[in-house]
């Protein structure tokens, strides 16, 4: 008798806290690291949505963040947790909370900031209202598993800390690579994050036996390669965007695209760029690689005397 699968944990985060602390900002993070994301959503309601997800208990799922906060419509702290309780004793769900905190002071800097007025304040002050906000959400702060302050955090440091805690977890996908060889005679690449300018290499153009080939052939690999400068100028390319290449994802950049230019774009940018593909791929990386002038004629009057 075959046994059935075991069932896939829905993983669910729930995440709230104080007014301007943040939630949209973790919220919009979170949706770019993969997770299904609904805000403002009646914690009442939560059992009925994820029994109604629409997968099959074997199927993994999607993990699953729900924002909601004091303006969430039926919203009562001791019941969210109850309910909260008895969801986390079911075998299928991974219930973590997140209440995002953050002092007095700043919220109210924000609020003055912005000209927004703090919904529990009425006529009354902004602090007025913080002061209340946070009375009624303390319960949620005491029992949440994750607290996070936001105060001394921009929004960029906020966006940092949530990659970092959530990031490498949760089915949260590379940045895409993307090494393009180029021409400057033909034109710059209408999108690149780095340019790297190979022009200071001796030009294979001008070797009747090589014109005609290009950067992916042996020959010329062979000529670019004895250009005194090639090694130490390749290595520190290649060291740079290594360091470079986890800060940007680290900052949630999901496509990176590094171009290499000579001046027709057959020989010394194609080499570099399969030679950077090549020194990525063996760090672990897979970039796409491609190579715009290849196929171009080659011609004296694009080349010049570059």
């Amino acid at each position: 008798m075959t046994e059935s699968p075991a069932p896939s944990r829905q993983r669910l985060l729930l995440v709230t806290g104080l007014l301007g602390a943040g939630k949209t900002t973790a919220l919009k993070v979170l949706e770019d690291l993969g997770w299904e994301v609904i805000d403002n959503f009646p914690i009442r309601l939560l059992d009925r949505l994820i029994d109604n997800a629409g997968a099959t208990p074997a199927e993994p799922r999607s993990p699953l963040a729900i924002g909601f906060d004091s303006r969430t419509r039926g919203f009562d702290p001791n019941k969210v947790i109850q309910r909260v309780k008895q969801l986390s004793q079911r075998a299928d769900l991974e219930i973590t909370t997140l209440f995002l905190d953050c002092a007095g002071r700043e919220l109210e800097r924000r609020y003055n900031e912005t000209r927004r007025r703090h919904p529990l304040a009425q006529d009354l002050p902004v602090a007025n209202g913080i002061a209340a906000e946070r009375e009624l959400m303390e319960p949620l702060r005491r029992w949440a598993d994750m607290v996070v302050s936001t105060t001394d955090f921009t929004s960029n440091d906020l966006q940092q800390a949530m990659r970092e805690r959530f990031g490498d977890e949760h089915g949260a996908q590379d940045t895409t690579i993307s090494i393009t060889s180029f021409g400057f005679a033909r034109g710059m690449p209408p999108i690149a994050d780095l340019v790297f300018d190979m022009r200071f290499l001796d030009n294979p153009h001008w070797d009747p036996d090589l014109r005609e080939q290009t950067g992916k052939d042996q020959a010329v690999a062979d000529h670019i390669r004895r250009d005194e400068a090639w090694d130490e100028a390749f290595s520190r390319i290649r060291d740079l965007v290594l360091v470079l290449l986890p800060r940007y994802k680290l900052q949630g950049k999901a496509y990176v695209n590094i171009a290499f230019g000579c001046t027709g774009g057959r020989h010394r940018s194609v080499f570099s760029a399969e030679q950077l593909a090549t020194a990525l791929r063996q760090a672990g990386y897979a970039p796409n690689l491609f190579h715009r002038n290849l196929s171009a004629r080659a011609a004296d009057m694009v080349e010049g005397k570059h």
